[in-house]
Parts: C-alpha cells; sequence; structure tokens
C-alpha cells in the first residue's frame, strides 16, 4: 500500500515560510491548541469543511447533492452535526462558499505538485516547506518526501512546533536545509495557558537542534497583553542567548487576526486575542533580546 500524508492546503509562490519562492504544504494534526492559531483546520486528523455564509449565492447545488444542506426562501442552512466531511459539496460550490479540509495524498503526488515549479525555486533560491498543524506527526511520509526533494536538489524547510519526540527529528534532518521552529512562550505555565500544552519537550528539542548540522530560525508570534511582557521576554533572551551563538537565530512576527473567519466557518469558537493596531510589542522585544546577544533576523 502506498504511504499517504493527511493534507489541508498546498500553496504556492509562498514568501514567509522560508527563503525565495516556495510551495508550502500544510499538514492535519497538531498536538498544541494555540489561542491565535492561523490555521485551525488542521488541529484535527478529521477531514473538515469551511462554510463561508457570506460567500454563498444561493444556487442550490451543495442541497441537491446532500440533505445537510437545505435552501428555502430564508437562505441556505447546513446541519453541521450531521455532515460526514466527504467535500463533494464543495466540488460543486461556484462560489467556494464550501471549501474542503483534509485530503489523502501520496508522496509521488505531493511531489509532482511541488517539484512542477522548481524553476522559481532554481530562480528565487526558494524551494517547499513542510507545515501545519505539525509535519512531524507524519513523521514517515515527511521523510520519504523531504529525501525525495533533497535527492533533487530542491530546498526544504520543515515547519515545527517541536511538540513531538525527538526521535522525529532524526528521522528527517538528514533531508532538511532549513528548520522554522515556533516558539510561543518560555514560561511552562504560560505556554500551557497559551496552547494548552508545556513547552519542556519543546525548549528540550531545540537546544539539540542547535548543535545539530542544521541552520535553526526560531519564530516568535508576538500578542500584545498574552505573551509580550518585558519578563517574559527578558526570560526569551536569556534562553536564547545559550543558543544563538550556534546555527539558531530568532524572528518576531507581530501577531495578527487575519484567520478569525475561518473559525466562524468551521463552526468553532473564536479564540484569537484582540490585537491592537499600534502595538510596540515588536520594537520592544528587539530592544531586550539585542541586549541578551540574541541574532535576529527580519
Amino acid at each position: 500500500m502506498a504511504l499517504t500524508g493527511l493534507i489541508t492546503d498546498v500553496k504556492p509562490f509562498a514568501v514567509h515560510d522560508g527563503p525565495g519562492i516556495r510551495t508550502t504544504l500544510f499538514f492535519k494534526r497538531c498536538p498544541l491548541r494555540c489561542l491565535w492559531c492561523h490555521n485551525p483546520e488542521t488541529q484535527s486528523v478529521k477531514p473538515q469543511l469551511f462554510y463561508y455564509a457570506e460567500k454563498c449565492i444561493g444556487c442550490g447545488l451543495c442541497a441537491k447533492l446532500c440533505s445537510c444542506h437545505k435552501l428555502d426562501e430564508t437562505g441556505h442552512s447546513f446541519d453541521r452535526a450531521g455532515c460526514r466531511a466527504c467535500g463533494a459539496c464543495a466540488q460543486e460550490c461556484p462560489s467556494e462558499a464550501l471549501m474542503h479540509s483534509g485530503c489523502r495524498i501520496t508522496v509521488e503526488e505531493a511531489f509532482e505538485l511541488v517539484a512542477s515549479d522548481r524553476e522559481f525555486y532554481r530562480i528565487s533560491k526558494g524551494g517547499v516547506t513542510l507545515s501545519g498543524g505539525e509535519p512531524l506527526l507524519q513523521t514517515d511520509f515527511c521523510a520519504a518526501l523531504l529525501e525525495k526533494l533533497h535527492a533533487e536538489k530542491i530546498h526544504t524547510a520543515l515547519d515545527t512546533c517541536g511538540a513531538v519526540p525527538w526521535e522525529a527529528f532524526e528521522r528527517v534532518l538528514p533531508a532538511t536545509d532549513l528548520v522554522l521552529y515556533d516558539i510561543k512562550a518560555i514560561t511552562p505555565e504560560l505556554h500551557r495557558a497559551c496552547t494548552g500544552m508545556g513547552n519542556e519537550k519543546i525548549l528540550e528539542n531545540l537546544r539539540r537542534l542547535n548543535v545539530a548540522d542544521v541552520p535553526v530560525e526560531v519564530r516568535v508570534p508576538l500578542f500584545p497583553g498574552v505573551n509580550d511582557s518585558d519578563g517574559e521576554i527578558e526570560k526569551a533572551g536569556v534562553f536564547f542567548d545559550t543558543l544563538c551563538h550556534g546555527p539558531t537565530s530568532v524572528r518576531l512576527l507581530r501577531g495578527h487576526a487575519l484567520a478569525r473567519s475561518k473559525y466562524a466557518a468551521l463552526g468553532l469558537p473564536d479564540t484569537i486575542p484582540a490585537v491592537p493596531e499600534n502595538s510596540d510589542s515588536l520594537t520592544r522585544a528587539a530592544a531586550i533580546l539585542t541586549r541578551h546577544r540574541v541574532k535576529l533576523v527580519d
């Protein structure tokens, strides 16, 4: 039986998931439940259906296919509880009001999808990024795909939350050119409050990566009033100072709420914190980390 992975999306021409122009594969399933998760559709291992009510044009095609959809004089209604997320309605929806999340793909199919843009990778010094969710929860698939890409000299990047056994990293590192490593908080209690899980394994894996033969870019999303206090950044500076004289660097990311509409479309409670327009989180954090000799990247 062919090895398959469960993905939610393939994003070509990505420019924020590593150097150059890239194609990013988003994998389903994640051990964390971050308050600000930008890809909530990746948390569950099950297929899901997005319903964007504002995009519905009332054509009724979905209602003809599935009894979970009804169209009457009041408009379209959707019985999410009865939905099996088979995706048949999404395939027929002309306005993309319905979108399916979660499909099986073989290593060969994934390779053909991403390798088709290899000329863009060559010109821009880009490549392919595996993201999620947490791709390393599908270790065998990721290892096989990364090895195939590496053999074709396509630059590979892994975007991970780090909350996986170290053995998963050992499987994929030989074919990984860059690790993008997400750190949500340094204080264990704050990390648990923000993600539902402690960070002991995450920090230990980052320490191990720091002495591995692979570049690591730590990414720190900052949400005002949540994880951006001076005390928390000071603790981060002390921790990063022990790492950043190896291959590790740190990128600060401004928290945003662009994914807020996804929660409503999935029928999930919106947990993304409010994001003030005028926040000095990044400026303050950069100043503190610089005092700790942390290598910051723009």
